[in-house]
């Protein structure tokens, strides 16, 4: 049954002027009530633009394989930098945006100094983030049978891009400016329907196979050489009286050690500990640790005749 608002109609068009009103007072009491969520005008971090930059990040971190058809190494330099200038002032403007939002009063020279530090900090990152980035592909060449080569891996696998996304997003939210790191969390999801909070902090050498429907919470945080199956979720529970995250925040989402599988369709919910070397079978529900070198699965389903 589907249930309607006890409100009388409206003689449409004439009386739309109460609506706008009505709307006007809905707005202003939800503001009023809600200061920490405080709507702040048009102005805000675009996800199209970032989605854009993005893209050119991404084609500058691996030039030959996501940039365009005419580079060659000989050129591949020069390309690198004017993409680089480009899409690094771009997200400089975007982090500047945030700053407008989070810190009401700033003044333009304060906001200018702020929003170059972070994109100076965020650049000199960004050959550690490539390294980092060239371990996962290997992972995921090494980890599935079907690739027929790390460059497939590379512009064929969606997992790939969501974690390209993460890398970069999660350096950004280490370094001030989480609206913007959260933004790209959210172009990554729509793309590959991977979703990974930036907070999150993953290790080496990291594989999603497939990676539909992998949900992976902001205090999660994931050893080296882990694998997850699609429909995966490090889920979280409320912050109270929970165990620290390394960064001081609660942590309410799983750490999960190194060289951890995790199978199609399980849930691991809150600050539990999945110890390295486990392996947890398909479609469970974890709410307990799991010690190092366990397997956790479920009986066998009963076969009987109909």
């Amino acid at each position: 049954m589907v249930e309607r608002l006890a409100r009388p109609a409206i003689a449409f068009p004439r009386d739309l002027g109460l609506v706008i009103e009505e709307l006007r007072h809905a707005r202003h009491d939800w503001r009023e009530a809600h200061a920490r969520h405080a709507e702040h005008g048009i102005e805000f971090p675009s996800k199209r633009a970032l989605e854009r930059i993005l893209r050119e990040l991404g084609a500058a971190l691996f030039p030959l394989r996501l940039g365009p058809p005419e580079l060659t190494a000989r050129n591949e330099n020069a390309w690198i930098e004017a993409t680089l200038e480009t899409a690094l002032s771009q997200l400089q403007a975007q982090i500047g945006i945030e700053l407008r939002i989070t810190r009401p009063g700033i003044d333009s020279i304060e906001e200018g100094a702020e929003a170059e530090r972070v994109i100076g900090a965020f650049a000199a990152e960004l050959p550690a983030i490539r390294r980092r980035l060239d371990a996962d592909v290997e992972a995921a060449y090494q980890g599935d049978p079907a690739a027929r080569s790390v460059d497939e891996v590379l512009f064929a696998y969606p997992s790939i891009s969501a974690v390209i996304h993460h890398r970069l997003a999660h350096s950004l939210y280490r370094l001030g400016v989480p609206l913007v790191a959260r933004t790209i969390a959210e172009v990554a999801h729509s793309q590959t329907g991977v979703d990974i909070h930036p907070g999150a902090r993953i290790g080496r050498s990291f594989f999603i196979d497939h990676g539909t429907a992998v949900v992976i919470g902001e205090t999660t945080v994931i050893g080296d050489r882990v694998r997850l199956y699609q429909g995966v979720t490090l889920g979280g529970e409320p912050a109270e009286n929970r165990p620290q995250h390394p960064d001081g925040a609660a942590r309410r989402h799983p750490l999960v050690e190194d060289d951890v599988v995790i199978f199609v369709g399980t849930a691991v919910i809150g600050p539990v500990t999945i110890g390295a070397r486990s392996r947890i079978a398909g479609n469970l529900w974890i709410r307990h640790d799991v010690p190092a070198d366990s397997i956790v699965e479920a009986p066998e389903p009963a076969i009987r005749p109909r």
